[in-house]
């Protein structure tokens, strides 16, 4: 060989060792992303938890994800549930998504909203939903087209209900055998709804893990209409609590023994298709508690529909396996910081539009140190839900709250009144001593800081004189795709067309 053959090739084994380190690095790259798992049920509160204190209710499988997880002890979401929602995936407060309620046309989240799915997918992840969406019924609105690859949901607020306008479930459904819109077709399944939906997950997860490349992340949001009301549930898990809390608690509490029954096989899947080290999963809910206040409520004040800290305080468990350490976080978070803190997790490229958008912070800093410096914030709450048509300026005041670190500014006025309550919520938690007299300088600056909020929010309040149709449209695309020949050709278990009206 001569010389400059001998050269020639030494150059092409240091070129293609150069090639395998550029693929090893891209590869590492990609796997450096977390896959995503965010579990947000509905109406279940922060005392709704064994670990919490509750004395009565049983989560063995929630326990444990508490106890390996960072777990936030003063995080935050919106009063009621599409508000919150609207918020997470967004990364901004809910009224300036334009959703002020729940019902009405004012629980669909404006189109011009970039959402937390369409950033994770644009960086690289295979997106899924599973459960309740509640941010618009109609097709343009629906998480397909909201950012999500895979779509397995009901519709209006919970499963059966329906309300004038456009925010409606498929005629009929219940929690047993429901149907399910699945990526834009009715399905009839067979089950109990919160089953249905995590085990739709776990298959979903299985699929796209088995047909991936090896680098590509995915994101599913479990999102579960239990344990909201109608409260059903299978009696072997009501008889759990039969003889010891009301007859309505009971199946209440049973509904969560029932998902956290469903986080344990999640988490054993995970473990399984080995992949719980690269999973990072997220538990919280979706705004304060319900039937289960009146057995514990973590000794707060308030519950949903309230501005008080039993109104919006919430779960929070990280659960990253060789990543996150279990730690214990008391600083101040919210909602719209999963956002920025997946976003970033993702190494997601956020265009300007969508800088501005976002309002929260990333937790990264508190992952690392859990008592890293975190700058004081102000949180806005507010209850909305005004009549449709009314005047928002009539309800500025109407339950509405504005938290510092320390300070919690309530007013829980259902008139509107302007009538401030001021409580030092690191020395009062329960909210119990109002120091509004003794701390008028506080009241004034938070009052003003409120004020300019308000501004702010009023001109991107779009749905509240939207008109609403004369035939709900997630009803008409159900009968659209089951009309037939007859009055029958209807899935089992569902009213005829003539009497859905």
């Amino acid at each position: 060989m001569t010389e400059d053959e001998d050269a020639w090739q030494r150059m092409k084994l240091v070129s293609l060792a150069l090639l395998w380190l550029f693929c090893l690095v891209q590869t590492a790259g990609a796997q450096s992303k977390p896959n995503i798992i965010l579990i947000l049920t509905d109406d279940q509160g922060y005392g709704d938890i064994g670990r919490h204190g509750n004395p009565i209710l049983k989560t063995p499988n929630l326990d444990r994800l508490h106890d390996e997880s960072v777990r936030f002890t003063d995080f935050h979401v919106s009063p009621t549930c599409a508000p919150t929602r609207s918020a997470l995936l967004s990364g901004r407060h809910e009224f300036k998504n334009g959703v002020t309620h729940t019902i009405l046309e004012r629980e669909r989240m404006t189109l011009k909203t970039t959402t937390l799915a369409e950033v994770l997918r644009n960086a690289g992840y295979t997106t899924g939903i599973f459960g309740k969406w509640h941010l618009g019924d109609e097709p343009e609105r629906w998480p397909a087209r909201r950012g999500f690859d895979e779509m397995f949901i009901h519709g209006c607020g919970g499963i059966g209900q329906t309300y004038p306008g456009t925010c409606g479930d498929a005629p009929g459904n219940q929690y047993f055998d429901p149907v399910i819109n699945h990526n834009g077709t009715f399905e009839k399944t067979s089950g109990y709804c919160t089953d249905l939906f995590f085990s739709q997950a776990s298959e979903w997860i299985k699929t796209v893990k088995n047909r991936r490349s090896g680098s590509k992340p995915f994101f599913a949001m479990i999102t579960p209409n239990a344990p909201h009301t109608p409260l059903v549930v299978a009696e072997k898990y009501e008889k759990l609590y039969a003889d010891k809390v009301p007859a309505d608690t009971a199946r209440f509490f049973g509904m969560i023994a029932n998902i956290d029954e469903n986080v344990g096989k999640l988490l054993a899947m995970l473990k399984e298709q080995g992949i719980v080290q690269e999973t990072l999963v997220i538990f919280m809910n979706d705004n304060g508690g319900t039937a289960g206040v009146r057995v514990w409520n973590a000794e707060m004040r308030g519950q949903k529909n309230t501005p008080y800290l039993g109104g919006t305080r919430a779960i929070s468990f990280w659960h990253w396996p060789g990543t996150l350490k279990p730690a214990v976080v008391d600083r101040l978070a919210a909602h719209i910081d999963i956002f920025p803190t997946l976003a970033e997790l993702a190494g997601a490229k956020l265009s300007p539009a969508v800088k501005t958008q976002i309002e929260g912070r990333s937790l990264t800093p508190l992952f690392k140190n859990p008592q890293a410096a975190w700058a004081d914030r102000t949180l806005f709450t507010h209850i909305g839900r005004w009549p449709k048509g009314a005047n928002p300026n009539d309800s500025k005041y109407a339950q509405c709250s504005v938290r510092s670190t320390r300070w919690h500014l309530v007013n829980n006025s259902k008139e509107g009144v302007k009538r401030w309550e001021l409580y030092d919520v690191k020395a009062d938690p329960g909210e119990k001593i109002d120091l509004a007299s003794q701390h008028p300088e506080v009241v004034k600056t938070m009052d003003s800081v409120y004020d300019k909020w308000w501004a702010d929010v009023l001109p991107l309040l779009e749905n509240e004189n939207a008109s609403q149709p004369a035939v709900n449209p997630y009803h008409e695309r159900y009968w659209n795709q089951y009309r037939g020949p007859g009055p029958n050709n209807v899935p089992p278990g569902t009213k005829g067309r003539n009497n859905d009206r």
